[in-house]
């Protein structure tokens, strides 16, 4: 069998039918059809004697990891993992690097790094412009890529349910860059009213509106009171941090709806506590820079975060087949999609339901879950051992919880509620076991036991996204550290 996969030592005015047939003579007789057919349409083409499935995975989250990591460990397969950003985030504590509690490399582990043992793995740090499921192939910027099998695992991102214009007055938190916005409105709201005369607009500025009584509002409304009464209270002179006013906002009539209502309980109980004002069956009508309004009250606030929807990645509506009204795809017990065996849909893209037919919900268990059992699926399938089809996925729930501040927190797991410091040192071991890598592991840790005696904060970083030193400096580029 010949080696040399070049063409072959000629002319290059030949004729194209004679080129043509010249490289079909010298081409190894055990060479893909596939090959041939792009070489002939003029399509880049990847030669390789092993002419091994390519699995293309798209989404560097949870889902696609574990898919990765599977894939990594078989050598039936080349895996390509694409993402928009070079780093895989630990999103369950998002909510801490924009309330100054972490720095956003505590959180974050590059891709690379976390995949860089498994050779046949590439990683791909672009965008995914269309897919097209018929031919197999995805369109990324400025190329096309082929696949034998696909996973989309992009996530979801923020939805205002319509009313996307309210971004520019209450950012979402899905990412870094979102976090660190997040926290320089909230520190700069606090340096803004340290500076302003008038006592009405220093109220304003130190009213604080979450949106949405979800675990992340949850979170970030406690955050934002411990904040205000323990770590800035001594820092100012013209003002007091605790005076703030803290509110938070929920459409439904309790707090984290998907838990136990005793647990929903407790936590209303703990946040009035840190001096939260909790605002529940109240739906917002607009939100605008001076504030927000509800229905025929409007409350001026500085800053207000949005937490309250998400929608999936766009991405899911290319794939020809049905989506929920959130985005999410459709797919069958074994997570691919009706009509395409070879596609699979995972993590929060996907409209996937538990045994008893309820939809699961868009965390990283699940999401870690359903990545193994692609992984597995893809894998047996190379292998041929997937005669009959794989079994349907089944979701093994690990319960959920939530902090609401220093030993506060809630924990359900089944029929176990538990509430308060047991809650709280759980949630804190969890979130440790499940960060990747042990240097962020070993920084969050001291990090947390650093605050928890201290409460202090050490990102209290207020930055702007300008970086030009010839243009003129906001104020907004102030630093406090």
């Amino acid at each position: 069998m010949g080696k040399n996969l070049g063409l072959p030592t000629q002319s290059r005015s030949t004729a194209g039918l004679g080129r043509i047939q010249t490289v079909l003579v010298t081409m190894p007789v055990n060479l893909p059809s596939r090959f041939v057919s792009h070489f002939l349409l003029g399509l880049p083409i990847n030669l390789s004697l092993n002419d091994r499935p390519h699995v293309v995975i798209v989404g560097g989250g949870f889902a696609g990891l574990e898919v990765a990591k599977r894939l990594g460990r078989t050598p039936h397969c080349d895996v390509t993992v694409i993402d928009r950003s070079n780093h895989h985030l630990f999103q369950p504590l998002l909510y801490q690097v924009a309330m100054a509690g972490l720095d956003p490399s505590d959180i974050a582990c590059p891709i690379r790094s976390i995949l860089a043992k498994y050779d046949h793995v590439r990683t791909i740090m672009s965008e995914v412009d269309q897919i097209d499921v018929e031919s197999q192939r995805i369109h990324i910027r400025d190329r096309d890529l082929s696949y034998d099998y696909l996973v989309l695992a992009c996530g979801a991102g923020v939805s205002y349910f319509g009313n996307d214009q309210w971004e520019d007055h209450a950012p979402g938190l899905k990412s870094i860059a979102q976090a660190t916005e997040i926290r320089r409105r909230v520190l700069s709201a606090f340096e803004k009213a340290e500076q302003e005369p008038d006592e009405s607009e220093r109220k304003r500025q130190m009213t604080f509106v979450v949106v949405g009584g979800g675990p992340t509002g949850v979170e970030l409304a406690g955050a934002i009171a411990e904040m205000a009464n323990k770590t800035l209270r001594s820092d100012f002179n013209s003002i007091d941090p605790a005076s703030s006013n803290v509110i938070l906002m929920e459409g439904a009539g309790r707090l984290l709806a998907s838990f136990d209502p005793s647990l929903s309980d407790y936590a209303a109980r703990a946040l009035r506590e840190m001096g939260v004002n909790i605002h529940l069956n109240q739906l917002v009508d607009e939100i605008s820079a001076d504030g927000v309004q509800i229905n025929d009250q409007f409350i001026p606030a500085a800053t207000v975060i949005w937490a309250a929807g998400v929608a999936a990645s766009p991405l899911g509506k290319q794939l020809g087949g049905q989506c929920d009204r959130s985005g999410r795809v459709m797919v069958r017990p074994d997570l691919s999609l009706p009509d395409h065996p070879n596609v699979f849909v995972i993590g929060d893209m996907a409209a996937a339901r538990d045994q008893k037919g309820n939809q699961l919900p868009g965390v990283a268990p699940v999401a870690i879950q359903q990545g193994k059992y692609v992984g597995r699926s893809i894998a047996n399938r190379l292998a041929k051992k997937n005669d009959p089809p794989a079994k349907p996925f089944r979701y093994f729930d690990k319960g959920q919880m939530a902090t609401i501040g220093r030993r506060r927190a809630v924990l359900q797991v089944g029929k176990i509620k538990l509430t308060g410091t047991i809650a709280w040192l759980g949630w804190l071991f969890v979130h440790i076991l499940f960060l990747n890598g042990m240097r962020n592991r070993v920084f969050v840790f001291l990090s947390w036991v650093w605050s928890y005696f201290l409460y202090l904060r050490g990102a209290r970083l207020i930055v702007s996204s300008r970086w030009r030193s010839k243009a003129e400096t906001p104020q907004s580029e102030s630093v406090m550290v």
